[in-house]
């Protein structure tokens, strides 16, 4: 069985360019529905640019945070069409 932290990164490394899915989204494909904030622990440590956490944004629609500050975040969102 693969750690949370491991389905949790899979997953957004699955999300396409120009999609996005929720905090609790991810947590809910990871197998743990209420591990939202989790989530966002999980995703505020990823460097890995292969990764890509800006695509992970709060349920209510809001961007939320990023490691590389909420205006690149807002940016690459931007750049690919996914808001």
């Amino acid at each position: 069985m693969k750690p949370f932290r491991e389905k949790v990164l899979e997953i957004v490394k699955r999300i396409p360019r120009g999609g996005t899915l929720s905090y609790r989204d991810v947590a809910f494909l990871a197998g743990s529905p209420r591990a939202y904030r989790t989530v966002g622990a999980i995703l505020k440590t990823n460097f890995d640019p292969v990764i890509p956490c800006h695509r992970v944004i709060r349920a209510d629609g809001t961007l939320g945070q990023y490691n590389r500050g909420a205006d690149q975040k807002r940016l690459l969102l931007e750049s690919e069409h996914a808001i």
